[in-house]
């Protein structure tokens, strides 16, 4: 407590454009305080999150919740994505070693930080249903478990040694292509496996209408069933640093949301069901509660 009518929730929320206002003092509530604790990377607090109840909200990525929700985990979702992003860029191998089309990496190692990492479902999934590759036919080589201690990868999964490198193992021929997202090495050997990834990108947009999610925010589901109104502050503070992000939101970005999120948060289960990342399949609905559902901006 920071106050006599103020609550304090450990908070695991990482720096972004759309948060900086939270986090900066721009943005405050006089019923709750955030006290923003986590990891610089946000990510690296995921674990910690859902295996000992280290904070009481804050982003989890999209992959990371289902599989959350899957293993009864108490964290229920808000409809406020922290980030997102087109996906169709963040998979590449050494174009002075291989000439490689998508449907290629069928039979061959490919290199990816978790198999149920969030960059890696969406380029997976894009590559099954735009391009026709066989994923059961990859061999994913991994460098990490997932955020569950429940989850276990599919078969197809080759975990690598401690501190492998799967960008320089790329680099040097022993993956045939990597799913890195940002961090695929900044070297000029390095094509983008997905041709033409930013038209391609732009063109899937146009049909579907998603921007792929990376991180929502989720809070503890005993705070959003005792005090509701904690939450919904929350949100609101959330849409209003979004408001006020420097030069704008970024474009693209998952909106605002429930219906607005619908269909990828849909596309999202589809495929990490299929991805054997979540035993079974889920209702979008089954993500929030009444609380948690019934927010808008």
């Amino acid at each position: 407590m920071t106050g006599a009518d103020t609550t304090r929730l450990k908070t695991n929320l990482a720096d972004y454009p759309v948060t900086k206002a939270m986090k900066d003092g721009r943005v405050t509530s006089e019923i709750v305080d955030l006290d923003f604790c986590g990891p610089k990377e946000a990510h690296n607090g995921f674990k910690a999150m859902l295996r000992e109840g280290a904070y009481d909200c804050g982003e989890l990525a999209i992959v990371t919740y289902l599989q959350a929700k899957a293993y009864g985990k108490p964290f229920v979702l808000l409809p406020a994505p922290i980030s997102g992003r087109f996906q169709h860029h963040c998979a590449g191998f050494n174009k002075e070693l291989f000439d490689l089309k998508p449907k290629d990496i069928e039979g061959k190692r490919v290199g990816v930080r978790t198999y149920a990492q969030t960059t890696g479902l969406w380029v997976r999934g894009i590559l099954q249903h735009e391009y026709g590759v066989d994923l059961d036919k990859v061999t994913w080589m991994t460098t990490g478990d997932g955020h569950l201690a429940e989850y276990t990868d599919p078969p197809n999964c080759v975990r690598l040694p401690k501190g492998s490198d799967i960008g320089q193992m790329m680099l040097d021929g022993e993956l045939v292509a990597t799913l890195q997202g940002v961090d695929l090495p900044k070297d000029p050997r390095v094509q983008l496996l997905i041709p033409d990834a930013k038209n391609a990108a732009q063109a899937w947009y146009e049909r579907e209408h998603v921007v792929p999610i990376n991180h929502m925010f989720v809070v503890h589901q005993d705070i959003s069933r005792q005090r509701p109104d904690i939450v919904r502050e929350i949100f609101r503070m959330i849409v209003e640093s979004r408001n006020l992000t420097e030069g704008g939101v970024p474009d693209p970005f998952p909106p605002i949301g429930l219906e607005a999120n619908r269909k990828g948060l849909q596309l999202a289960i589809d495929w990490a069901f299929e991805q054997k990342i979540i035993p079974s399949r889920m209702a979008v609905d089954d993500l929030f509660d009444e609380t948690t559902a019934s927010l808008e901006a």
